[in-house]
């Protein structure tokens, strides 16, 4: 299946490009969607996402480097479109979470709200946050 855009979420990020047992289907759905779209919370997360594994050493610094300056690269280039978080989309989150019977948590609020916002199916590894976009009537592309 082919899609024109659709949102993707960090932990697809990491898959793509952090070797793990999910990364060959992360590649795979990228390069199905026309238009990858991401935010700058993504980004930040993304950051946060290496630092971690970093400290946990599953990289080293210079394998750290290599993956922020890649994924640095991709979005300096446009291989992703990317948005930025209006007053709105915190607004809209804030909505979300008041009205949330789920575990939803702040910031997949803030990605969920982007996607609603934009009309983007959500592309997620994570089971829970695919249920959550789906209450809110968001397509979800699962990889798994």
């Amino acid at each position: 299946m082919s899609a024109d855009s659709a949102y993707i979420d960090t932990g697809v990020l990491g898959a793509y490009y952090c070797p793990e047992a999910l990364s060959a289907a992360a590649e795979t759905a990228l390069r199905r969607v026309r238009t990858p779209v991401i935010s700058l919370l993504s980004e930040v997360e993304f950051c946060s996402l290496i630092a971690r594994k970093r400290r946990l050493k599953e990289f080293n610094e210079r394998q750290a480097k290599q993956i922020l300056d890649l994924f640095g690269t991709h979005v300096a280039e446009g291989f992703y479109r990317r948005l930025a978080l209006t007053t709105e989309h915190f607004l809209s989150a804030r909505q979300l979470l008041a009205a949330e019977v789920g575990s939803l948590h702040t910031l997949d609020a803030l990605h969920l709200t982007v996607a609603l916002t934009e009309k983007l199916a959500l592309m997620t590894a994570d089971r829970d946050f695919a249920k959550a976009a789906r209450r809110h009537k968001i397509p979800v592309i699962l990889i798994k």
